[in-house]
Order: structure tokens, then sequence, then C-alpha cells
């Protein structure tokens, strides 16, 4: 695993019903990936290969609009490290959850 990203999906729409809706569907379909995955309250961490990931957050925009967000933006971090190991999920939080 070389790379971890954090994507906030942000769909343009009126309300928050409908906000959550989008969302929880750009969730699914990173959960459908296979890839480790944590939702946070403002942020999904994903991780996994690079080029792989980049793929998923391409595709998540697109999930948003065919969901039927008018517009989507997106908050994106990324941590990759081509020769070795990133940080997991796990390292990072689960102290902090139990």
């Amino acid at each position: 695993m070389n790379a971890s990203v954090a994507i906030q999906s942000l769909p343009q729409v009126t309300n928050d019903e409908e906000l959550i809706r989008i969302v929880d569907q750009v969730i699914d379909y990173i959960k459908s990936t296979g890839f480790n995955y944590y939702v946070g309250p403002f942020e999904t961490t994903i991780e996994g290969d690079y080029e792989q990931l980049m793929e998923i957050v391409k595709n998540c925009q697109y999930i948003a609009i065919k969901a039927g967000a008018p517009s989507v933006a997106a908050y994106i971090k990324i941590t990759y490290k081509p020769q070795g190991e990133v940080l997991t999920i796990e390292k990072k939080v689960t102290k902090h959850h139990q």
C-alpha cells in the first residue's frame, strides 16, 4: 500500500437530505471497491495503490453527478510513498477509538 487518500465529496444541492443521499451513494461506491476505508464525519479515507485510488477519486465525482447533483466539488488529501508503505488508517486512529 503506497498511498492514502481522503476525499470529501460536496454535491451542490439545495437541502441536507439530498446531500446525505448523494454522499451515501459515493460512500457505497467506495465500499464496493474492496479497498480498506474509514468513514469520518467530514471525509472518507481510502488506502491502497496510488493509481487505483486516483481512479476511485475520479469516479466519486461521476457517482455524485449520476446520483442527481448538478455539480460537485471535492477536497482531496493524498499521501503517496512510491518506495515503501504509508501509515495505515489503523495506526493513525485506532488508539483514539478504544
